[in-house]
């Protein structure tokens, strides 16, 4: 039996799946609200994944295909959706990994962000992060940023992506949408070229090295609004990675930069709900004088008490996130553990200390 793609997003849509997992010795796959479950059907061979991957990997990334045993690309199915691919080789056989993006945009509010997030996006300058694990809904997050500073601000909207994962119209912002390969070597590359461009708002799809952390601070603090991501769990671990991305020699400069730079960091997570759902919980941080100077001097394992006592400013820590989802019926206790900060604290909290 040969498997058709088409066949197999479809059923991917039909059963809304988040992914499609092609391994050889295995049949297709689908991930289904957090559980990879695999299809009817017989194992996949080699011959079945390399003749999947050739129908759809574009040309230019064959050749870095068999160089460096894999590539990241998106493409449209017909209609009914777009999906970002990653096709690598694995023990000399292919495989592939297909994630559907969601067709609509999600409102600011529908994913329980303040509105303080956009007062941050009316800003002129600043460097906005959304920072989390693979797979937790950051570039849903930056999305819908994008998307309100295009329906809300007027100005020039570049993105720097690898791959492109959600495509911008025009609104009241000129939108400019870059891929790494195609259009640009990287993003450092892509953030210097954008500095030439007349932009008011730069996207990077990944801060990935010290080449692409320096361009984009120095782009927030030459008057533009930057959003980037980190795969960093909580805003002062964020920090923390950037400041190490640089010699020993640097760090003292870019805690300066980054006091006076940084806008606000968002950090997520995404849950399993009781309705079997997913939904994100979030700590966001607000740079605000206390924050920035304890950055300048590196203090920022004290952020978390910031946040802790930020709420009027419209921050907000995890793990009071994760209790609010609680309170409201919306995840299991258990969830909570899954991805709390400071269990004991939570465990008190939720029960009350224990007695002596």
């Amino acid at each position: 039996m040969a498997y058709e793609l088409d066949q197999l997003l479809e059923a991917m849509l039909d059963e809304g799946a988040s992914d499609l997992h092609l391994h050889v010795g295995r049949p297709p796959s689908l991930r289904i609200n957090g559980d990879i479950l695999p299809l009817d059907g017989p194992s996949l061979s080699a011959a079945d994944t390399d003749a999947l991957a050739g129908k759809i990997v574009p040309a230019h990334l064959k050749e870095r295909l068999a160089k460096e045993g894999g590539c990241d690309f998106a493409f449209a199915f017909q209609k009914k959706g777009r999906l970002r691919c990653n096709v690598f080789r694995a023990c000399g056989e292919t495989g592939l990994v297909l994630r559907l993006l969601p067709t609509r945009m999600f409102s600011l509010e529908q994913l329980r962000l303040p509105p303080v997030i956009k007062d941050q996006l009316r800003r002129a300058r600043g460097l906005v992060l959304v920072t989390g694990p693979t797979g937790s809904g950051k570039s849903t997050t930056l999305a819908s940023m994008i998307d309100w500073i295009n329906a809300n601000e007027s100005g020039h909207i570049i993105t720097l992506e690898d791959p492109i994962e959600y495509t911008h119209a025009h609104k009241k912002c000129t939108v400019t949408q870059r891929e790494v390969g195609p259009d640009m070597p990287s993003f450092a590359e892509g953030v210097r070229a954008a500095l030439r461009q007349d932009p008011d708002v730069i996207l990077i799809g990944e801060m990935r090295d010290l080449e692409t952390i320096e361009a984009a601070l120095t782009a927030a603090e030459t008057g533009h609004l930057v959003l980037g991501t980190l795969h960093t769990s909580g805003a002062a671990r964020t920090i923390e990675r950037i400041v190490d991305a640089f010699p020993t020699g640097s760090r003292d400069q870019v805690q300066v930069q980054l006091a006076s730079s940084l806008s606000m960091v968002i950090s997520q997570s995404l849950l399993h709900t009781k309705e079997d759902g997913r939904i994100a919980a979030f700590e966001i941080l607000i740079n605000t004088v206390g924050v920035a100077a304890k950055i300048r001097d590196k203090k920022t394992f004290q952020i978390a008490s910031d946040i802790e006592t930020g709420a009027a400013r419209g921050m907000r820590s995890l793990d009071n996130d994760l209790l609010a989802l609680h309170a409201s019926g919306v995840i299991e206790e258990e969830e909570i553990y899954n991805y709390c900060q400071d269990p004991e604290a939570i465990r008190a909290r939720l029960r009350g200390p224990a007695e002596n």
